[in-house]
């Protein structure tokens, strides 16, 4: 049997939905914009890379279609990204009240999927940076990404919805 609070009011629904789409979307293109200025190469060149980790090395041949696809890639796992963050924030409200430490813990924890295991596991070509500066600077890349997304979150009042679904919280 499902009870009342498990199902998200309107308010809740429509606050998740800002928080994820909006975040997901903003730190999804801040994202690219970062490998590009950490990397000092183009946007096409970037999104291709992404796009290899579907493709393989095929992706730099591809020319603008591989780019395409490294774009759609990229803001299809910024948003499960967010979505996941927005959902640990509904069920355990707690997590959201302080989005600076929790969206720079969530930007690690992104980090560390990320190099650790899906480029790991993908087709592309190369893996994580091996120098040390590099890391650092992606490491800064996905705190900063997980900072947008709690900000969204904080911004949605997604907390504040989702304490009056859990009395308690």
């Amino acid at each position: 049997m499902v009870s009342v609070h498990q199902v998200p009011d309107p308010s809740v629904r429509s606050a998740a939905l800002f928080a994820v789409l909006s975040g997901g979307w903003i730190a999804g293109t801040v994202d690219i914009g970062s490998a590009c200025l950490i990397n000092s190469l183009p946007p096409h060149v970037i999104l291709q890379a992404i796009a290899s980790g579907v493709l393989g090395a095929r992706a730099f041949h591809d020319g603008l279609g591989a780019a395409l696809a490294g774009l759609l890639l990229q803001w299809a796992m910024a948003l499960v990204i967010a979505g996941i963050y927005v959902t640990a924030i509904l069920r355990w409200p707690r997590l959201g009240r302080h989005p600076l430490g929790g969206g720079s813990a969530y930007g690690i924890v992104i980090y560390g999927v990320m190099n650790y295991l899906v480029v790991p596991l993908s087709a592309a070509p190369f893996g994580p940076p091996v120098q040390p500066l590099k890391r650092l600077e992606n490491l800064l890349a996905m705190v900063l990404f997980g900072l947008i997304v709690a900000v969204a979150a904080q911004l949605a009042r997604l907390r504040e919805s989702a304490r009056r679904m859990a009395p308690g919280a």
